[in-house]
C-alpha cells in the first residue's frame, strides 16, 4: 500500500506527546491497513449465537463485548451485501469507534441523549442498552446525514428512538436537566482516520484543531444544561489534538453549570494499550484527566480516538410529569393488517399526523411537549400510513417483527435464492403451505427482511426501494 506522508506539524506535535520511541511505532503503524469490525445487534441475537452463523472469521474486540475484528480477506461475500445485514443482524464500524457507546453505562429506562449521531453507530449501541424501555433522543443538525440515522435505527429494529435535526442551543432550550445519559461523538479534526482517508491528511491544517475545538465548546456548554443531575456524558472525539480533547474535557468541568451540577470524570474501564490522558499535553489542568483515554493505532487493534466520561455527583432531580398527548382513538383501518399480529399496539401510545400513523415510546409523557417547534423526522416507532381508508405498514415495522409475533410468515434460509429476489425487489413464487394468501412477512434466519402481499402462489414484493440491494 502507498506510504502516508503526514503534516510535518502534526508529526512535531505527536512527537512532543508521545516521545520519540512511541512516534516512530505510530508512524510505522500508519503505513499499514486499517482494522475492520463489526457490532453485533443484540436487540436481536447474542453474540454467540451470531458467532455460530457468521461465514467470516471473527475475533472479539475487547472494549465492547458485542463488537468483533473482521477478518481482512472477507471472501466471495462482503459483510455490506450479506443478507443478515439487510436483516439488521451487525452494524459495520471501525473497533475503536465501539467504546464510547461500550463505556456509557445505559439502564433500561433511561432517557438518553446522542446529541451528534448521523449516521447510527453509536445510537444503535445505545438503543441495545436501553431494550425497548426509556428513550432515545438521535440528534444531528445536518439534515441530509439524518437520513443514514433514520435508516440505521429502522433496520435495527429499534422502537424507542426519537430523530431530531436540530442545533445544541435549540435542544439544550427544550430539554433543560432532562438527559440521564448523553454521549456526544464531536465533530472534530480528524486526526484518527489519516490511516482510513487520505483526503482527512490532505485537508488538515494547523488551525484545525483550534477551529474545531470551539466548535466543541459550544456543544459541550449546552450538553451540560441538558445533564440531570446525577447523569452522566460521554465525550469522544476521533483526533489526538490535546486542545479538541482534553483541552475540551477541562473546559467542560470549568464550567458553572458543571460545579453546579458537581460533574467529575469517572475512570473508563482499561484494556490493554489504553493510553491515559495527561494534563501537561494542555499546559496543566485537573489531574483527573488521566482518567480520559486515547486509542492509538500502535498501541491498539484500531483507528485514533478518546473518550472522556463525566458524571454528575448532585442530587438526582425529580421525574418529569408532563402530559402525553397522544391519538387515542380508533383506527378500523388497521384491523386488517393488526389481525395478523399476536400481540396488540398500547391505543394510548398512538400518534397520528396527517395519515402517518407512529407508535410513541414507552415512557415519554414528557415528548411530545418539549419537541413542539423543533424539527423532528421520527417519534418512537414509524408503523405506516393510512390512505384510502386502509393501512399501509411501513419497513421499519417489519424490522421489529418475528416469525413469534407475525402470523404469516415465508421464512427463508441460507441459499434460497429467493432472498436474493426480494432484496432485489422482484417478485417471489411460493408453494402452497408455505405461506397464506395476504400481507406477509419475509424472514431470512428466522430475522425479518420486509413485508409482501401473498395472493395464489405469488408475492408482491413490499420492501422499501431504498434499501434494495445494489440500490
Amino acid at each position: 500500500m502507498p506510504q502516508r506522508k503526514l503534516p510535518e506539524e502534526f508529526i512535531l506535535r505527536m512527537g512532543k506527546c508521545l516521545g520519540e520511541d512511541e512516534l516512530q511505532k505510530y508512524l510505522e503503524c500508519m503505513n499499514k491497513p486499517m482494522e475492520h469490525g463489526l457490532r453485533v445487534n443484540t436487540l436481536r441475537m447474542e453474540p454467540a449465537v451470531f458467532e455460530k452463523l457468521s461465514p467470516w472469521r471473527l475475533e472479539k474486540i475487547p472494549w465492547c463485548g458485542s463488537g468483533f475484528y473482521l477478518d481482512g480477506d472477507a471472501g466471495e461475500t462482503q459483510p455490506s451485501r450479506h443478507p443478515l445485514y439487510y436483516a439488521g443482524a451487525y452494524y459495520l464500524q471501525e473497533p475503536s469507534a465501539m467504546l464510547p457507546a461500550a463505556a456509557l453505562p445505559v439502564e433500561p429506562g433511561n432517557r438518553v441523549l446522542d446529541l451528534c449521531a448521523a449516521p447510527g453507530g453509536k445510537s444503535t449501541a445505545l438503543a441495545e442498552k436501553l431494550r425497548g424501555k426509556g428513550y432515545l433522543v438521535c440528534n444531528d443538525i445536518s439534515p441530509s446525514r439524518v437520513k443514514a440515522l433514520i435508516k440505521n435505527l429502522e433496520l435495527f429494529g429499534v422502537t424507542n428512538a426519537i430523530v431530531t435535526a436540530e442545533t445544541p442551543e435549540r435542544l439544550a432550550r427544550a430539554f433543560p436537566c432532562h438527559f440521564d445519559r448523553i454521549l456526544i461523538d464531536a465533530p472534530c479534526s480528524g486526526e484518527g482516520m489519516f490511516r482510513k482517508s487520505s483526503s482527512m491528511i490532505a485537508d488538515w491544517t494547523p488551525d484545525k484543531p483550534g477551529e474545531y475545538a470551539s466548535i466543541q465548546r459550544e456543544i459541550l456548554a449546552y450538553a451540560v444544561k441538558m445533564l440531570r443531575p446525577g447523569g452522566m456524558i460521554m465525550y469522544s472525539t476521533c483526533t489526538y489534538a490535546p486542545d479538541e480533547d482534553e483541552g475540551s474535557v477541562q473546559y467542560l468541568l470549568e464550567l458553572p453549570e458543571a460545579r453546579e451540577k458537581k460533574i467529575r470524570l469517572e475512570a473508563i474501564p482499561e484494556c490493554s494499550g489504553f493510553l491515559p490522558g495527561h494534563p501537561e499535553w494542555i499546559g496543566g489542568g485537573t489531574e483527573e484527566l488521566d482518567k480520559t483515554v486515547h486509542l492509538i493505532p500502535h498501541r491498539v487493534r484500531g483507528e485514533g480516538h478518546f473518550a472522556a466520561l463525566l458524571k454528575s455527583d448532585a442530587e438526582e432531580a425529580a421525574a418529569d410529569s408532563a402530559a402525553l398527548a397522544a391519538g387515542a382513538g380508533r383506527y378500523p383501518e388497521l384491523e386488517e393488517f393488526t389481525g395478523y399480529m399476536k400481540y396488540k399496539w398500547p391505543v394510548e401510545r398512538l400518534l397520528e399526523q396527517a395519515g402517518y400513523l407512529s407508535l410513541l415510546p414507552e415512557g415519554a409523557a414528557s415528548i411530545t411537549g418539549r419537541l413542539r417547534g423543533l424539527r423532528v423526522l421520527r417519534r418512537g416507532l414509524y408503523l405506516g400510513e393510512i390512505k384510502k381508508k386502509r393501512f399501509e405498514p411501513s419497513q421499519a415495522l417489519a424490522m421489529v417483527l418475528s416469525e413469534d409475533t407475525f402470523s404469516n410468515c415465508l421464512s427463508l434460509r441460507d441459499g434460497d435464492e429467493r432472498v436474493l429476489k426480494y432484496l432485489k425487489g422482484e417478485t417471489l413464487e411460493y408453494d402452497k403451505g408455505e405461506a397464506e394468501d395476504g400481507w406477509i412477512l419475509i424472514t431470512f434466519m428466522g430475522l425479518p427482511l420486509g413485508f409482501g402481499k401473498a395472493k395464489n402462489g405469488l408475492i408482491k414484493n413490499k420492501y422499501l426501494p431504498g434499501w434494495r440491494f445494489g440500490a
